[in-house]
């Protein structure tokens, strides 16, 4: 009988679908010639069919205008997710982006296997919210009526570190007791396994919201947002003295998720006002043409590229802003990136503690840590598991597609 379940790795940053055919785990390429596509979506300002993956990337690079949209997960559980904007001609909301863009997962998976799915095995955090159980419970409520509302007649979910587990626990020699360590676009998570012929035994699961976004948009408050004038101060409307800068719309500027929502008229007038009492006008005038040529998806990619240089090199680059103002950059290096996410290293390293604890495992007895998702590429992440883990053996399973194809497995069962 042919599978009427489709398995859905819907990620922050990047997505993927397979099946569990009678050959196999079978990835589907639902971006041409790739196992996983990015997560993002783009509306042309005309109107026009809505773009995504790749698609969309080319657009924001090649100037298109219209509305670029990425990390739409991280809005899930949020009262964000339901507030309507204006989006290529329409009111749309974030839950309405997500629906059509699960709805061209799943059109595509049917057509480049020519099945119907009526059934979505789909991937999810531990934890969607950390700290708000009530978010927690929101967000995958949220992501339901989003998959029934893109044509699925059921769908079920599986923690993504425990769908890891399902095809990655027998990587490696021996390994009794294992830890996966799943460190995605938005969350990081965790699950510690007992090895089994078949499949592990999931000892206890845990996880937290921060993931590679996280670590880009630290990396851009500490790095990029001072040469658009973080940091600075301006003076006061009435009377003597200084006020510093409000962080605010840097913080939303440098979060992904956060980015289309600051393209509005009251922004600009805040910068406006800004611009006027600031002692670094010309800091201010850069921020205030991110924001009027929407160019903060283009700074954010800038960060994110500068991130990945770094940690694969090891030596100093510099964020590339001259998009925003001839040979502007500003450097990063090493010190400077370790400096900036030392913050998340150490929440990452305390809730894979916490996970050990819950399973009542000492960190001694972890033999196999598996590392998966694109964010768990960072140097400092294998750095913090091998100090908390001294005698596991550090592996790492596909990064990109370990859950897909755990899911995919998992359909079986």
């Amino acid at each position: 009988m042919p599978p009427d379940t489709l398995a859905i790795d819907f990620g922050t940053s990047n997505s993927a679908a397979a099946i569990l055919s009678d050959t196999g785990i079978r990835r589907i390429s639902i971006e041409r010639g790739a196992d996983t596509l990015p997560t993002a979506v783009f509306f042309p300002s005309g109107g026009g069919e809505m773009r995504i993956g790749e698609a969309s990337r080319q657009a924001l690079i090649n100037g298109e205008d219209g509305r670029y949209m990425r990390a739409l997960k991280s809005v899930l559980g949020l009262q964000l997710l339901h507030e309507t904007r204006l989006i290529s001609g329409r009111r749309r909301t974030i839950g309405d982006v997500i629906t059509d863009f699960l709805v061209a997962l799943r059109e595509r998976s049917e057509q480049t296997t020519g099945l119907r799915f009526r059934k979505a095995l789909s991937g999810r955090p531990v934890h969607f919210h950390s700290a708000d159980e009530n978010k927690d419970r929101q967000a995958e409520n949220d992501l339901r009526t989003c998959y029934l509302a893109a044509g699925f007649e059921e769908v079920s979910f599986l923690a993504e570190p425990e769908a890891a587990a399902m095809v990655s626990h027998g990587i490696g020699s021996g390994g009794q007791i294992g830890l996966i360590v799943d460190i995605g676009g938005g969350t990081s998570d965790f699950s510690v396994f007992r090895s089994r012929a078949a499949k592990p035994e999931i000892l206890a699961s845990h996880g937290i919201r921060l993931g590679g976004t996280d670590f880009d948009r630290s990396i851009s408050i500490a790095n990029a947002m001072p040469a658009l004038g973080l940091g600075g101060q301006l003076r006061r409307a009435m009377g003597a003295g200084l006020l510093p800068v409000p962080r605010g719309p840097y913080v939303d500027l440098a979060t992904w998720s956060l980015i289309p929502f600051l393209y509005t008229a009251q922004t600009r007038r805040m910068i406006a006002e800004m611009a006027r009492l600031a002692v670094e006008p010309e800091k201010i005038s850069r921020f205030d043409k991110v924001i009027e040529y929407e160019l903060g998806h283009e700074l954010a990619f800038a960060v994110e590229r500068c991130k990945i240089s770094v940690n694969d090199k090891g030596k100093s680059d510099a964020i590339d802003m001259g998009f925003i103002e001839a040979e502007l950059s500003q450097t990063v290096s090493p010190e400077s990136l370790a400096a900036a996410i030392s913050g998340n290293r150490t929440h990452l390293r305390e809730a894979a503690a916490e996970t050990l604890e819950i399973a009542e495992i000492s960190p001694d007895a972890v033999e196999q840590v598996i590392l998966v998702g694109g964010s768990s590429l960072m140097g400092f992440v294998s750095d913090e598991i091998r100090e908390l883990c001294p005698h596991a053996q550090i592996l790492r399973s596909e990064a990109f597609t370990a859950v897909v194809d755990g899911l995919a497995l998992a359909t079986s069962h």
